[in-house]
């Protein structure tokens, strides 16, 4: 959550533009409220708006000369979103100013005992209390000390970066399970939360691990440990480029990463498949090839979107693999008494590899000695670094609050592993080509289903002001379902419900009439007649019918009220197809209800708090 930014330059330079832009893409991390502190020669210039980032730029002027500037685009945690509630907060005497991605657990104490010693609070929110917290320290420390000495007094989660107008040439900045990095160039030194806002600037970065902070000034840049132990740590470089976070001709990022689709599954199947001999090629998995043979059991942890992506990836890896599975949310997980021993792995699934809930699940599980295995985005993420082994899904940047081609490259990796796995056990060398084969041609396939999207456009346009939805599907694509509804949820604020459609008559059903649409994905697998039986359940019931149905089903035409046909595949991959039509149907309900699908209300991209 919250998107934060800051630099550091040798000289002084225009320095507005550039924290706005920092800002803006950000944005999808947080857009309840904006601000900016920036160090000029009288003093800290700051300023904040509750509001979207253009809301802010009406109040900051357009040609503040500064070297050292800080922003934060907001999620509101605590306190509601208002000026006075936005970042950067600050000290009493206005010299200490911070902006502050996470949550201070213990902020009541800290604030009673800070009010008690004389200090002044303007805000409701739980960040205040660091900047007076370190003024406080300050009055007898220097500022690194100072800050030091916050932090350690601080329990719960953190990226925060800081400035002093009593050290005009410093920044500190600190993390604790908020992801923070830092980006070298000749003449400036960049701080943001993710990479997407520093690649203008650079590729060069260093990721800062828990419980560091660095000191960064125009000549010097130093990581140490709240212990005071230096670290030395080499730099790596952002494999993005500076276009996969452009929206180029699309109006919105959340279109292009749908067309994106086909490359997400390209890229996380090239160099991993061997045809000829059926196999897999996970490289990040070779150091626990053998650990992986020896399984009996594996759990999924996830949230939100890559959790119905865990749902899918445990009928493959059951039926493939022949491995017991379980799929948990890892907000559950880690406070269930769950049983893990060296013959389970846990498998954490995250676009960001920064979820909060699924790196405290991770974590719980390398206590209790499971095999720790993880599929992430994002290279340097936390889940990347806790893993003892892991798979990078190779999606690129996904900008839209909206997972949609994170999901498809998620569903490609799950598919390898359940190949990887399946050959290490019983699966035979024809059923390996089949699928490393299929597999192969399958981007192609998805290429032909964007051609469907006049027609997803025009179904959409039929629907879009329906209030109710119910999507179902079986087996491999109950999942889909659920990613459907959930994906109409988010952009069109629309009530939408995912079934197994063996489910329906159980409930749901009684919701339906002629105000009660379905979208029922019906491809010609083994669960055809098991669906086809539930549309018929539905049109007696005077409800409406949208299909997902493969190439070639006339019959379904007869049946549905309308039908999106998505190409022939193998019933494991049918879900890379299928969900497509899914994710462009929830795009124009979203933009033709008149929202902004890229900045969903409440939401947020990366869930880095609890």
């Amino acid at each position: 959550m919250c998107g934060i930014f800051g630099f550091v330059s040798k000289e002084k330079i225009n320095a507005t533009p550039v924290i706005i832009d920092g800002l803006k893409r950000l944005e999808y991390r947080g857009y309840d409220s904006a601000g900016l502190a920036l160090m000029t020669g009288r003093g800290i210039f700051c300023r904040k708006k509750a509001g979207r980032i253009f809301e802010l730029e009406k109040v900051v002027g357009n040609n503040i000369e500064s070297n050292i500037g800080i922003g934060q685009s907001r999620w509101a945690t605590h306190g509601k979103p208002s000026d006075k509630n936005a970042h950067p907060h600050f000290s009493c005497d206005k010299k200490i100013y911070l902006v502050h991605n996470g949550i201070i657990e213990n902020f009541k104490e800290l604030r009673v005992k800070l009010e008690k010693r004389g200090h002044v609070f303007r805000s409701d929110t739980d960040t205040e209390v660091a900047a007076h917290l370190i003024e406080d320290f300050s009055k007898s420390y220097s500022f690194e000390e100072a800050v030091r000495l916050a932090l350690k007094s601080i329990v719960g989660t953190y990226a925060f970066v800081i400035v002093n107008a009593d050290n005009p040439t410093t920044m500190i900045v600190a993390r604790n399970s908020s992801p923070l990095l830092v980006g070298l160039s000749d003449t400036h030194k960049f701080v943001a939360s993710d990479a997407s806002a520093i690649l203008p600037h650079t590729r060069k970065v260093v990721y800062l691990h828990d419980g560091e902070f660095a000191i960064l000034t125009p000549s010097d840049f130093r990581i140490a440990t709240l212990d005071r132990k230096a670290v030395s740590r080499d730099q790596e470089l952002i494999e993005w480029s500076q276009d996969e976070v452009k929206k180029n001709k699309f109006p919105h990022f959340m279109l292009k990463e749908i067309y994106e689709e086909p490359d997400a599954v390209e890229n996380a199947i090239r160099g991993r498949l061997i045809v000829k001999d059926g196999l897999a090629k996970l490289g990040g998995l070779e150091l626990v090839e053998d650990k992986i043979k020896r399984l009996n059991r594996v759990i999924i942890s996830a949230c939100g979107t890559a959790y119905l992506a865990g749902l899918t990836g445990e009928y493959m890896l059951e039926e493939y693999g022949e491995i017991p599975v379980e799929v948990e949310y890892a907000s559950e997980l880690r406070y269930k008494k769950q049983k893990f021993d060296a013959r389970t792995a846990l498998l954490s699934i995250s676009q960001s590899g920064e979820t909060a809930d699924t790196l405290g699940a991770l974590k719980e599980a390398k206590r209790k000695g499971a095999l720790n295995l993880g599929l992430v985005n994002v290279v340097g993420s936390s889940i990347a670094r806790e893993v003892d082994a892991g798979v990078y899904n190779h999606a690129g940047p996904e900008i839209g609050v909206a997972s949609t081609k994170a999901f498809v490259s998620q569903l490609a990796v799950l598919s390898l592993l359940a190949l990887f796995i399946g050959r290490q056990r019983d699966m035979s060398l024809v059923i390996g080509r089949r699928i490393a084969s299929e597999l192969s041609v399958l981007p192609d396939k998805m290429k032909r289903v964007l051609k469907e999207a006049p027609n997803i456009k025009k179904i959409a346009r039929k629907y879009h002001k329906y209030d109710h939805f119910l999507y179902l599907g079986r087996k491999y694509n109950y999942p889909v379902a659920l990613e459907g509804a959930l994906k109409l949820k988010e952009v069109s604020y629309i009530h939408a419900e995912g079934y197994g459609a063996g489910e329906m008559k159980h409930g749901p059903i009684a919701m339906i009439d002629k105000n009660f649409p379905s979208m029922v994905i019906i491809p010609s697998d083994s669960m055809r007649e098991k669906v086809l039986s539930n549309i018929q359940e539905i049109k007696a019931r005077d409800g409406k019918v949208v299909a997902i149905a493969t190439e070639g089903n006339k019959e379904i035409s007869k049946i549905a009220d309308d039908v999106i046909y998505i190409p022939k595949t193998l019933e494991m991959l049918t879900p890379m197809l299928s969900v497509m039509p899914l994710h462009l149907f929830a795009y124009y309900v979203g933009v033709m209800r008149g929202y902004d699908v890229d900045h969903p209300r409440n939401l947020a991209k990366a869930v880095s708090v609890e």
